[in-house]
């Protein structure tokens, strides 16, 4: 399992009190998976949410952008045909064909930014189609990017 989490403390929603709340992403079982999990400080207030899919929520993301900074997803070999990229890219987030065509033409210039777990998870699906990737550190945090990666 891939995964990467944060705390952060906000106002709860029942006393205005301070809340702690745990957000993360994970990768288990093939999927793209999120959480957050909050209990205040000063009253009995708590929660526990967590869902799937290919978009985590923006605020999870950029909690982790912020407190881990960016990942950056690139080629590390020759890609001889896009068409095992077109379908890792469509099998990892449910894109349409013209999506998924852009996207490879954006891996192939520059490379993807996001979170680490959002990037580990799509090198795991080009790497099953034997596409060599390489996840690192973006050179600069960009907590601001646009879900690129």
């Amino acid at each position: 399992m891939i995964t990467q989490g944060v705390k952060v403390t906000d106002r709860c929603r029942a006393c205005g009190g301070t809340t702690t709340v745990d957000v993360g992403q994970f990768f288990d079982e093939g999927m793209l998976c999120w959480g957050t999990e909050g209990q205040c400080a000063d009253c009995s207030d708590g929660w526990c949410e967590q869902d799937c899919g290919p978009v985590t929520p923006e605020n999870i993301r950029q909690a982790l952008l912020q407190a881990h900074g960016a990942a950056r997803l690139r080629l590390s070999g020759d890609v001889p045909s896009l068409v095992p990229v077109l379908q890792a890219l469509r099998s990892a987030r449910e894109l349409s064909l013209g999506e998924a065509r852009a996207q490879a033409a954006q891996l192939v210039e520059t490379g993807f930014i996001g979170t680490l777990v959002e990037m580990e998870i799509l090198a795991v699906h080009l790497r099953k189609r034997a596409i060599q990737v390489s996840v690192e550190p973006a050179a600069s945090p960009r907590p601001n990017d646009n879900r690129n990666g």
